[in-house]
C-alpha cells in the first residue's frame, strides 16, 4: 500500500469530527436567540413560536403550530422548543418536488397560476386568492405567468439554509450571547402529543407561505408584537431584582488585597527537591466552539505511600515570541481512580501558588489517581469576530514551476505544535502522541499499519517521528492537495491558531510530579467521562469549602456555596428540590456589577443560570484583572420568577 493510498488512515485528510447532538443544540440556541434576548424568556404566543421555528429553518404550517400551541397553552420554554425541533424535521426538497409534480398535469416542469391557485385553495390548508397571488408574484421571477417549481424548491432550501446560517453567525459573533446558559440540557418530552409530519400538500402550502413572508423576517405586525413583548419582559426583568431584593436575594462581598496575594505566593517547595524522583508531562488547554475549555487528562500511579509535590504552570514555546497565555490561570485536581466519576473521591487540588506555579503537597497512598488540569476560562476566551480579521499568513511557497515548500512562518508554528504534542518532552513524537494531535485536528486515529508507512517515508528515530519528519508530513499533505492550504488551516485552527499564525485560543502547560522515595508513573489519558470527572472535582472542592453555604431568602432549598482561594473565587448553586414536592428547576439571576477589578468566567457582569432539581451547577469563577491592585468580589444572587 502506498503512502498516498494510506493517507486516509492517518488523518492527512483533515476534517473536524462534529458531534450531531452538540450541533443540533447549537442550532437551537442560535435560532432562539435570533428572536429572544435570553433562553430564559418563554415563547408566549403562536406568532412567536412560528417566528422562532422559521429561524431554525422550519416552515411550520397552521396545523403544525396548532399541534404545539393548543387553546390550553400559555407558554413554551427553550426545552420545549428543542423537543419540537426534534420532531419537526426540515421538509426535504424531493418531497416538495413530488408534491409539485402532482400539480403539474401536463408534465412540462411548470405550474400555471391557475393550477397553483386550484391546488392551494382547495387542498390541505386552504389559502385565499390574495395569498396565492402574493406567492406567485415572488416565485414567478420572469413574469411569464408560470412557476418553475424545481427552481422554487431550490429557492426554498436556500432560504432555509440562509436563515440558519444568519442565526449561527449572529451567535458566533456575540461572545456574551454564547456564554448564556440554555435550558436544562436534559431530555424532557413535551406533555402534548407529537403527531407525524404534515402531508405533502400541507408542506407545499407551508413552503409557499414561508417564501411569501420572506424568511427569515416575519411580517411587520408580527415583528412589532414580538418586539413589544420583549421590551415588556426586559422592563419586568430589570425591575424584578430590586423589587425582590429584600425577600429572595443573597449578597456576598469579599475583598482580596494584593498584599495577601503576594504573601501567598511565597515558595513552598520542599528542601532537597532535586533529590526526589521526578516525572513531567506537557499538555494544552484548548478553547472549544462553545467557549468551554478542554485538555488531556493524566493517570498517576504510585507503587507505595509517599509524599508528593505537584505543580502545574503555563509554558512558553518560542523564546523570541511573546506568550500572552502565560497569564492564564491553571490548576490541577487529584481524584482517586474509580469506575464512574460519582465513585471517585477528591484527594486535593493546587490551591497554593509559588510564583507562576500552582502547587499541592501531601502524602498519597499507593494506588492510581487521575490528574485533571483546569483553567477557569477568565483569561482564555474566544476572540471577538467583530474585529477585522488579520491578514492570513502564507503557509506555502513555490508552486506552478517552482517546487512547493513550507514558509518560515508555517515552519515556526509547526515547530511549536510539535512541542505541544511531544508530551513527554523527549524531542520525538510517538504513535500515541501523534494520535492526540490527530484526534484534535481530524477526529481520527492513525493505525499501526499507517504509522509503519509514515516511518518509511518521513524522518524517524527510535520508531518515533522527529521534528523534521513532522515538517515533511505536512509538506506531503500540501503537495497532495496541489498547494491548497485549506486542510492545513483546519489543523492550525483546531490547535488554537488564527490566520495570522498567532496562538490565541490555546494555553500550553506543564505538569511536574516529585515523589520522595519512590518513582512515579505519569501517563496521558483521554477519558470519555473527562468533562464529568472534572466537573465532579470542581463541585466537591467548592462544596468542601470552609465557608458555610447560604440559602436564598424565601427559598431554603436553593443553596449558594462560595469557595475563596488565594487567587480565585468560585460559586456553586445547589437546587435541593427533592426536599419538597415541586421538583422543579430554578433560574438564578447573578449580578456582579458592584465587583471591582474582577473578571468572571461567564464574560458577563449580569447573567442567569438554570439549575435542574436535585442537581448542583458551578455558577462562575472570578479572578482579579490586575493582581497588583486590591479587588472586590460582590455578587448578588436572586431567584427569577417562573414565566
Amino acid at each position: 500500500m502506498s503512502l498516498r493510498a494510506s493517507s486516509h488512515h492517518f488523518g492527512l485528510q483533515r476534517s473536524r469530527a462534529t458531534d450531531d447532538e452538540e450541533t443540533f443544540y447549537t442550532r437551537c440556541r442560535a435560532a432562539y436567540l435570533a428572536v429572544f434576548r435570553s433562553s430564559l424568556t418563554n415563547i408566549v404566543s403562536k406568532q412567536q413560536l412560528c417566528r422562532v421555528l422559521q429561524q431554525a429553518g422550519r416552515n411550520p404550517s397552521h396545523k403544525t403550530l396548532d399541534k404545539y400551541w393548543t387553546p390550553r397553552t400559555s407558554k413554551l420554554n427553550f426545552d420545549d422548543f428543542c423537543e419540537i425541533l426534534k420532531s419537526e424535521k426540515q421538509t426535504e426538497g424531493n418531497q416538495l418536488l413530488r408534491a409539485f409534480q402532482k400539480m403539474d398535469l401536463n408534465g412540462d416542469g411548470f405550474i400555471s397560476h391557475g393550477e397553483l391557485e386550484k391546488a392551494l385553495t382547495t387542498r390541505g390548508e386552504k389559502m385565499t386568492s390574495e395569498e396565492v397571488n402574493a406567492i406567485f408574484s415572488i416565485a414567478d421571477a420572469n413574469k411569464d405567468g408560470k412557476l418553475d417549481y424545481t427552481e422554487f424548491c431550490r429557492l426554498l432550501a436556500s432560504t432555509a439554509e440562509q436563515c440558519q446560517a444568519v442565526a449561527l453567525e449572529r451567535l458566533e459573533a456575540d461572545g456574551k450571547m454564547k456564554r448564556q446558559n440554555f435550558g436544562s440540557q436534559v431530555d424532557s418530552p413535551l406533555k402534548s402529543s407529537i403527531s407525524p409530519s404534515s402531508s405533502a400538500a400541507a408542506a407545499v402550502t407551508t413552503t409557499a407561505m414561508a417564501t411569501a413572508t420572506a424568511l427569515p423576517h416575519p411580517p411587520e405586525s408580527q415583528r412589532a408584537e414580538s418586539d413589544t413583548s420583549l421590551k415588556k419582559e426586559s422592563r419586568l426583568s430589570s425591575r424584578s431584582s430590586s423589587a425582590r431584593s429584600r425577600r429572595s436575594s443573597l449578597s456576598n462581598a469579599i475583598t482580596m488585597t494584593s498584599s495577601s496575594m503576594k504573601a501567598s505566593s511565597q515558595s513552598v517547595e520542599p528542601k532537597a527537591l532535586q533529590e526526589w524522583h521526578h516525572s513531567c508531562m506537557k499538555g494544552c488547554f484548548f478553547l472549544e466552539d462553545d467557549g468551554s475549555t478542554s485538555s488531556l487528562q493524566y493517570v498517576l500511579h504510585l507503587p507505595q505511600t509517599t509524599v508528593v509535590y505537584l505543580t502545574i504552570q503555563p509554558r512558553s514555546l518560542s523564546s523570541d515570541k511573546s506568550s500572552p497565555w502565560m497569564t492564564v490561570d491553571t490548576a490541577l485536581f487529584i481524584m482517586t481512580s474509580a469506575e464512574t466519576p460519582e465513585e471517585s473521591s477528591l484527594v486535593g487540588f493546587t490551591e497554593s501558588r509559588d510564583k507562576e506555579k500552582c502547587v499541592w503537597k501531601g502524602e498519597m497512598a499507593a494506588g492510581t489517581y487521575y490528574l485533571l488540569p483546569f483553567t477557569s476560562g477568565c483569561r482564555l476566551r474566544k476572540r471577538s469576530r467583530k474585529s477585522p480579521p488579520s491578514k492570513p499568513v502564507q503557509l506555502l511557497s513555490g508552486g506552478d514551476t517552482e517546487e512547493l515548500d513550507l514558509t518560515r512562518e508555517f515552519r515556526e508554528a509547526l515547530s511549536d505544535i510539535f512541542e505541544v504534542i511531544d508530551l513527554d518532552g523527549n524531542g520525538l513524537i510517538s504513535l500515541e502522541e501523534y494520535n492526540f494531535f490527530e484526534l484534535r485536528t481530524s477526529g481520527e486515529k492513525c493505525d499501526k499499519e499507517a504509522w509503519a508507512i509514515c516511518k518509511e517515508n518521513f524522518d524517524t528515530r527510535k520508531n518515533q517521528l522527529t521534528r523534521q519528519g513532522f515538517m515533511e508530513l505536512h509538506l506531503m499533505e500540501a503537495t497532495e492537495k496541489d498547494g491548497d492550504p485549506t486542510d492545513l488551516w483546519v489543523s492550525l485552527e483546531a490547535m488554537g491558531y488564527n490566520r495570522a499564525l498567532e496562538l490565541v485560543e490555546a494555553c500550553p502547560f506543564q505538569i511536574d510530579v516529585h515523589c520522595e522515595g519512590v518513582p512515579p508513573s505519569l501517563e496521558p489519558l483521554s477519558l470519555d467521562s473527562g468533562a464529568r470527572l472534572l466537573n465532579q472535582a470542581l463541585q466537591r472542592s467548592i462544596v468542601a469549602s470552609p465557608a458555610e453555604p447560604r440559602a436564598l431568602r424565601g427559598h431554603d432549598n436553593v443553596l449558594v456555596y462560595t469557595y475563596r482561594g488565594e487567587h480565585r473565587i468560585s460559586s456553586l448553586v445547589a437546587n435541593r428540590e427533592w426536599l419538597c414536592e415541586t421538583n422543579q428547576k430554578v433560574a438564578v439571576h447573578v449580578n456582579n456589577e458592584q465587583s471591582r477589578n474582577c473578571c468572571s468566567s461567564r464574560g458577563l457582569s449580569v447573567f442567569a443560570v438554570e439549575v435542574p432539581a436535585k442537581t448542583k451547577t458551578v455558577c462562575q469563577h472570578v479572578l482579579s484583572i490586575n493582581e497588583r491592585n486590591d479587588w472586590t468580589y460582590c455578587c448578588v444572587e436572586s431567584i427569577l420568577p417562573c414565566q
